[in-house]
């Protein structure tokens, strides 16, 4: 039995629906529905009541929900001690990143931690939702993730804090052969799911500019940016995928670039921690790590923002 699991069990019974216990995981409500499922599958049983609206979790589930509660205490207890057990205090940091970030990003980061003597870094991979869970479970101690200006249905919520790093173009690219079929009327796509973040990027800021009568066929899709621009190399179909993902392949011509046909997207590039760090002087790493590598970011505490206000990307805001 996972803890994130436990977490995920007494989040309902606390919300009192899938869909505000969604909210208080920090995930979209499909996404937590489907890790619901996941785990009766794992477990080998039903433990919630789908003929009741909103959805219960069923009466012997609930009378073990005061184990529940110190189970999940003793596991991260128990992970405490294990991780000071590792080594020295602050011998260690982990950070987690979205998939993109993992392979275009972090090996700067990891460079600029490494410099400090006796540190280590632990890397984590996941989307957007797992890095924002890996924060609130205590598994890493920041994360790196972007954000798109001006779509408040993505923005980070309130119990994190976050700094804005660097600037960052989503950008439609394919091979040379599917270049003519930039011009419509039904674009080839590598897409990514509704409900994952560039799946509503795509959606809420793009989907709506394309030229008139351009509409959208798509061959893939995939939650996983990195197989993304895969599909987009082996001439699957047109991507839009993180500028500094496809630099390479631009420069050698495997990709072309379509963003004077296309429209392209604005991301910010934000590191997230949570306000109160499980370690004192993972704090003073953080800040020695915006010092040396962005000096110019000031941190903030974002608001939160209602799901449904969503505001266009101005294409002037792209540059």
């Amino acid at each position: 039995m996972r803890l994130e699991w436990i977490e995920d069990i007494l989040a309902v019974i606390d919300a009192g629906s899938l869909a505000r216990a969604a909210e208080r995981r920090f995930v979209t409500q499909s996404a937590f529905t489907r890790r619901i499922r996941m785990i009766e599958e794992h477990i080998g049983a039903e433990l919630f009541d789908r003929n009741r609206k909103p959805i219960e979790v069923l009466p012997a589930v609930r009378s073990l929900e005061q184990e529940l509660r110190e189970t999940a205490a003793r596991l991260v207890g128990l992970r405490s001690r294990l991780l000071n057990a590792s080594g020295s205090p602050g011998s260690a940091v982990a950070f987690a990143c979205q998939h993109a970030i993992t392979d275009t990003i972090s090996p700067r980061i990891v460079a600029a931690l490494t410099r400090k003597d006796g540190l280590s870094v632990r890397v984590r991979s996941g989307n957007r939702d797992e890095c924002l869970m890996m924060l609130l479970s205590g598994d890493v101690d920041f994360a790196l993730m972007y954000e798109a200006p001006g779509l408040r249905s993505a923005a980070i919520p309130r119990a994190f804090e976050s700094v804005t790093l660097d600037s960052e173009l989503l950008v439609p690219v394919c091979t040379a052969d599917l270049r003519d079929l930039a011009r419509g009327p039904a674009l080839p796509i590598v897409s990514y799911p509704a409900d994952v973040f560039l799946g509503r990027v795509f959606s809420l800021t793009l989907a709506p500019r394309l030229p008139a009568g351009v509409t959208t066929q798509s061959r893939a899709e995939t939650a996983l940016t990195l197989a993304a621009y895969r599909y987009a190399l082996n001439g699957i179909g047109i991507a839009w995928l993180p500028l500094t993902l496809v630099r390479g392949a631009l420069d050698t011509g495997a990709l072309l670039r379509l963003d004077e046909t296309l429209p392209a997207g604005a991301l910010d590039l934000v590191m997230v921690w949570l306000p109160e760090p499980k370690r004192p002087e993972i704090g003073q790493i953080r800040q020695e790590l915006l010092n040396r590598l962005y000096p110019d970011a000031g941190s903030e505490r974002l608001p939160d923002c209602p799901a449904d206000a969503v505001e266009p990307i101005d294409r002037t805001e792209q540059g």
